[in-house]
């Protein structure tokens, strides 16, 4: 992870000139520079709007409320059926961003009014996450994991519910159940160290 927005620009990385120019695109926009989570951000108002980052096969723009636009050119993506809120747009060469000043300038501008505005993306209850039958059972006959699992954040409650969920067969769901039912008695998520 790079430890500076500096670095992460001047790193000679297979998207360098496509970094470069989103992040010329956006800054004209009139956002903050901000480096979070090892990538530049841009803010309003200390609120994330959108952040530049990479990966093996295309870059992209990461519109962090970005279920919230219009998205009239249909552009944006989805990266998995459980993201909420965030959207992305992507990119596989420096023409393509070219060809798409303009529409990418109209999509930050919406972004920022849509926070200006106090817009929120409305976001599922952990009520509405599948609970696996595996995990239903322990919870029936384990009361103190019980009232573990229920005194932890609702984020940490959707984590641990779809990573469970996730796993193909019940043997699986159980081992994992298994393996971080000390760290939900810990009242720790899934992530957390």
């Amino acid at each position: 992870m790079k430890k500076d927005i500096s670095a992460f620009f001047e790193d000679p990385s297979k998207w360098q000139k496509e970094y470069t120019l989103l992040r010329m695109i956006i800054l004209d926009c009139g956002l903050k520079e901000e480096f979070k989570w090892g990538k530049p951000c841009y803010t309003f108002q200390d609120s994330n709007i959108v952040l530049i980052h990479g990966f093996k096969d295309y870059c992209a723009l990461l519109f962090h409320k970005g279920a919230l636009l219009k998205d009239t050119e249909d552009l944006l993506i989805q990266q998995t059926k459980n993201v909420q809120a965030a959207r992305q747009i992507r990119f596989t060469g420096v023409e393509e961003i070219e060809k798409s000043k303009d529409i990418l300038k109209a999509y930050v501008y919406e972004a920022t009014e849509a926070e200006k505005a106090g817009l929120e993306v409305e976001m599922k209850n952990t009520s509405d996450y599948e609970v696996p039958e595996e995990f239903k059972k322990i919870l029936k006959e384990n009361k103190d994991l019980k009232v573990a699992f229920q005194e932890l954040t609702s984020g940490r409650q959707r984590g641990y519910l779809l990573y469970f969920s996730n796993a193909k067969q019940s043997d699986t769901r159980k081992r994992r159940i298994e393996k971080y039912t000390q760290k939900i008695l810990d009242g720790k998520g899934l992530n957390d160290s």
